[in-house]
Order: C-alpha cells, then structure tokens, then sequence
C-alpha cells in the first residue's frame, strides 16, 4: 500500500528543526529520511572528528526526531541515490521533499532523482537574492554587502547609524599577540554517549574508509543543546576580549577567544541570525565591547554569508580557476607524511591533526599564504581542507580557497594575493621565537621560506600581477632587491625539500 504522506529528505548539514522544509511539518504529516553514504565516506581521507561529528549529529538528531514522534527512516546505502531508492521502495513513496541542498552538485542530483526542493532557509540570506545584489556590480565588496546587512535587518543599528559611530573596528581588532600571558577562556568537553562510541568504532572498523587525525574527544557539538550551550559560553566568556587579538597567533593556544561555532553553524545546529542577536544583545546589555562585538557579527552576517552568496553566484565552473597557473601537490608538511622545521607551520599542523581546526588568519596567512607562494593547486587545496577542517564544505572552501587565499580567480573576489613574507608571521605570531628559519633573511640555509618564497611568487608572477594597483610598492620592491636572483635560488631550493619531506 501506497504511503500517502511524503517522505522530507533531510541532509548531513540540515540538522535543525526550526529550518528548512521540516520546519513545516509536523509528526503524522510526513515520514523523515536520513541516509549515510558509503560512497561520500570514501571519496576523501577525512579527518576523524569531522567524519564522526557529521554522522553522529546525523544519528542525534534522527533520536530526536523519533522522540518527538516523527517515523524516522535512518538508514546506511552505498550513495544517496541508492538510499532514496531503497526508502522508496520500501514505504512505496510517491513525494519527496527536501531543502535545497548546500552544493551544486547535490542540487543537481536530487533534481534528477524527482526530489521537490525548497529554499535553503539555513542561512540568513538566500543566495538568489545576494545573486540580484551582485550581477552587474564592478566589484562585488564584501564590505558593501555587510553594510546592507545591517541596515535592512537593523543589526547593530541605532536609528540610521551604525552602532559606536562606524561601520567597523578592523584598526583595534589587529593587534599582535598579547605578551602578558593571560588566560583564554576555556572549551569544556562534551561526554561522548553510546552514539558517538557506536560511530567511533565503526568508522575505525570500516576498511573502505581512510581517516587522519586524532580520535574524537567531544570538542564538537553533535546536538543542538550543545551547540546552545557552546554559544552561550562564548558570549560570555570568549566574545568580551575577542576582538583585539582575533587576528593573531599563539603556539600554546589553538583559539584565543574565538567562538568555534562555525561547525555547529555548517551543519543546521545553530540559526546565523540567532548567534548574530546573541551578540548584539551583549553590547546593549554592556557585557561586550562594540569591537568584539561588531567584529565577531561582521565573521558570521557578513564574510560567511558573502561566501555562501559568491558560491552560487560564480558557479560550478569557479572550481576550475588557476589564473596563477599553480600545479603542486598539497605539501607533505600539511597532509602529515613528513614534519616541517617550520615552526608556524607545524603548529598549525599539529592543531589541524589534535582538532581538526584553525583559526581564519592559520587557515589564511599560514597554510592560504604558503600555499600561494609555492604555487599549490587551487582544487587539490580546497579538497584538502574541505575533507579536514571541522566547518568543512565546497560552498566554504571554494571561495576561501580560491578567490581569498590563492588568487587563482584572478581578482574576481579578493583585490590583491594575500601574499606575506616571514615578517607578517614574525609580528602577528610567536612562532618566529623558537624557529630555526630567520623571518628577516631571504638568502642561506637559515633563511624563512616565507620570506624567500614570497620575493620569488612575485617575481614569477611579474606578468600577471603588474596592473594591480595595490601591488605597486611591493612589485618595485622586489625589482630593487640587488640579490633577487640569490632569492629565486633559495625558493628553488625550499620547494625541493618541500617535495622531498626535509624542509
């Protein structure tokens, strides 16, 4: 017998009750699908905790679903497809329905399977809309595009005003790392409950499944009452102090005062907006500086949401950008098949290995920034971290990756490379102490390859990066340097002991 309620397909990042097309059902009107993909599983080597984060939040959330007395499908196939079609099969459904999916190419195949997609109403701004924003602008600002965003939701407005009287507070939000040795706030563990044991074991036991990193420890949220409780911890303890250093680096502590909500946001568990107002509401209550506060808002309503609307409106074809013509491989450094006497480097390793995350300016000036001065391929790049950060995703990465970190779009997004020489880790870091590699020499054994290496991307790149005004100084910098061509040496020999694992 036909089963006339339709079946609501909900996806890995689409956990949350309140979002999407299950927002407007309730138990008894449809039958709920989840289905876990052998095929998604085997397609990178993933990093422990993000495998397990993704399929456990799954799991949580089908439990909760069933005590609340949805019928709950929750079933492992070899693909999607297959999984729909098994479901199908067996409740004899005629409709599917789904939120539209966060990729292009999901979307893509849900529509050839005959799923009903609705609008992706797990972010505050539907990328269609940022789409009309964008076409036909010279240059598509993310600066201009949070702007908007507070006005039209009135986000830290006071009347027609930004709130503190400007726009932003990026001149006391870049201050190098504290030398006082204070106390960052602190991340309490969550206990790990039968779920998260049960997928530990099978993902462990799985031989078609590749994994890197360490074992889960309960860092990352699974459930929404976690990620609540996440977020209120860093409203109160992390967000007061997290705009002043929010840029910088320290070897003994992974994240300063960020929020770490990012994958809890990815995958539904937190509403966007809801963590924006979180924040306001601590400024107007005097719990929280307006720099923290209008920085930490500007992460979460502005660059997280411009990358998710550029996503979609560069297109699938954005994938394949490499306007730099770069084609290494992701050095061994990163992927933990050699070590690396680079101290910045290893630490951001080390913590991408412990806990499956980095900070934006690790992620941007450390493994975006070495990666664009030895030319890594943008694809092979945005893989990598997609299948290894916590907040992993292509919406995420491609952007980030492409357009920010590797310039491989040409300028479409960023105005210039982020492009940094051993001084920008020397000053925003402590990393440089302990180093064996010399951040203000760019010649000799003891020479910083960042610094060596950033001299040679600008020389190799001479052709290509000539008209960008922003680059005017640096470029006739490099053309007065008298030993440019000792410079160029050293590079070439970095990126050799990069290949080989010796550097």
């Amino acid at each position: 017998m036909t089963d006339a309620r339709p079946t609501v397909w909900v996806l890995g990042d689409q956990l949350r009750r309140t979002a999407g097309v299950l927002a407007d059902h309730t138990p008894g009107t449809c039958r709920v699908l989840l289905v876990e993909s052998d095929s998604i599983l085997g397609r990178h080597q993933w990093h422990r905790q993000r495998a397990h984060m993704v399929i456990s939040a799954m799991r949580h959330f089908a439990t909760e679903l069933e005590a609340e007395g949805f019928d709950v499908d929750h079933r492992q196939a070899p693909t999607l497809a297959a999984g729909l079609r098994a479901h199908s099969d067996e409740f004899r459904v005629e409709r599917v329905l789904a939120t539209s999916p966060s990729s292009h190419d999901a979307v893509t195949r849900l529509e050839a399977l005959g799923v009903e997609l609705s609008t992706n109403t797990f972010f505050i701004t539907d990328y269609r809309k940022f789409g009309e924003w964008a076409d036909g602008r010279k240059r598509i600002r993310m600066e201009d595009f949070y702007r908007r965003q507070r006005i039209e939701l009135d986000v830290l407005m006071d009347g027609d005003e930004p709130a503190g009287g400007t726009w932003n507070f990026d001149h006391e939000n870049r201050e190098p790392p504290p030398k006082d040795g204070r106390a960052w706030p602190t991340l309490e563990l969550f206990p790990l409950d039968a779920i998260d044991c049960d997928v530990m074991t099978e993902l462990e036991v799985n031989d078609d499944i590749a994994l890197w990193g360490a074992a889960p420890d309960g860092r990352w949220p699974v459930t929404r009452a976690q990620a609540l409780e996440r977020l209120q911890r860093f409203v109160d303890e992390g967000l007061p102090g997290f705009g002043a250093h929010e840029d910088a680096m320290l070897a003994a502590e992974w994240k300063l005062a960020h929020s770490v909500l990012s994958s809890a946001m990815n995958i539904g568990l937190l509403d966007p907006m809801e963590v924006v107002r979180a924040a306001e509401v601590a400024y107007r209550e005097g719990r929280a500086p307006i720099n923290s506060v209008e920085g930490f808002i500007r992460q979460v309503m502005g660059w997280r949401e411009y990358v998710w609307g550029l996503y979609w409106f560069f297109g699938p074809e954005y994938r394949a950008e490499n306007q730099l013509e770069a084609h290494r491989p992701v050095p061994p450094s990163f992927t933990g098949d050699a070590p690396t006497e680079m101290a910045c480097v290893s630490s951001v390793v080390q913590g991408i290995h412990d806990r499956a995350y980095a900070h934006h300016i690790e992620r941007l000036m450390v493994i975006g920034n070495f990666s664009l001065l030895t030319g890594v391929d943008p694809w092979a790049l945005t893989e990598w971290m997609w299948a290894n950060f916590i907040d992993g995703a292509e919406w995420v990465m491609l952007p980030n990756v492409i357009g920010m970190a590797l310039h491989a779009d040409g300028g479409r997004m960023a105005t210039k490379p982020y492009a940094a020489g051993g001084a920008y880790i020397n000053k925003m870091s402590d990393h440089c102490k302990g180093c064996r590699f010399n951040p203000k020499k760019r010649t000799g054994d003891d020479a910083c390859p960042f610094t060596s290496l950033y001299w040679d991307f600008l020389a190799r790149n001479e052709h290509q990066l000539k008209g960008n005004a922003r680059l005017g100084q640096q470029l006739a910098g490099m053309r007065r340097l008298a030993d440019l061509e000792a410079t160029r040496e050293r590079a070439a020999e970095v990126l050799v002991g990069l290949d080989c694992g010796e550097l």
